[in-house]
């Protein structure tokens, strides 16, 4: 079950065997049936998570009661609501199993000890967080400057494996476009080839 963590670990940094070990021991693992939550508005995110099957969406309902989808998490993908996980606040997210999944989670409490007892932990979080920080700001980036049209080519292309796994609603979320629009775009493309 932590091979693939295990695998993304090494991927940022380099921790000895025992290190490893020590570290993937602080996580539990969860099975969530699809449909189901990880997280709920309002709760406070108690996690950090470690995708190692599924597909998790993270999305935000905005007062007119459209879904805004920030991101889409599978295997080897990490997830939470770091604002929620970090302040200890009521959190403004859902984070919902699109299909049947499993997460390795770690607490704050946890993360904290690794911190203090595997200070190369400390390294690993910050690699990621700012691999997190420019993709957000690549994807702040994009919504203002480039074409729905655009956009979904690009996150077509990037993510093929995850467009595969999504509905025209989930992906239309995402880009932050409605279904018709997204299908328009769509033929539009077919017809170009």
């Amino acid at each position: 079950m932590t091979e693939l963590l295990k695998q993304n670990i090494a991927a940022h940094i380099s921790l000895s065997d025992a290190e490893t070990e020590a570290f993937c021991n602080l996580f539990q693992h969860k099975t969530i049936k699809k449909k189901s939550f990880l997280l709920r508005e309002g709760e406070i995110c108690k996690f950090e998570g470690f995708v190692t099957k599924g597909l998790f969406r993270v999305y935000h309902i905005d007062q007119n009661g459209f879904e805004q989808i920030l991101y889409f998490a599978i295997e080897n993908w990490w997830i939470t609501d770091i604002d929620s996980f970090t302040n200890e606040k009521p959190s403004q997210l859902f984070i919902e199993a699109l299909e049947d999944s499993e997460v390795l989670l770690i607490s704050k409490k946890d993360k904290e000890f690794a911190y203090e007892n595997l200070p190369k932990i400390e390294k690993l979080f910050r690699v990621m967080t700012q691999k997190t920080h420019v993709a957000l700001q690549r994807r702040m980036i994009d919504n203002l400057s480039k074409t729905a049209e655009l956009r979904y080519i690009e996150f077509a292309e990037k993510y093929p494996q995850l467009i595969q796994r999504l509905s025209n609603i989930q992906v239309a979320a995402y880009l932050g476009i409605t279904n018709v629009f997204l299908s328009n775009i769509r033929k539009k493309i077919a017809n170009k080839k």
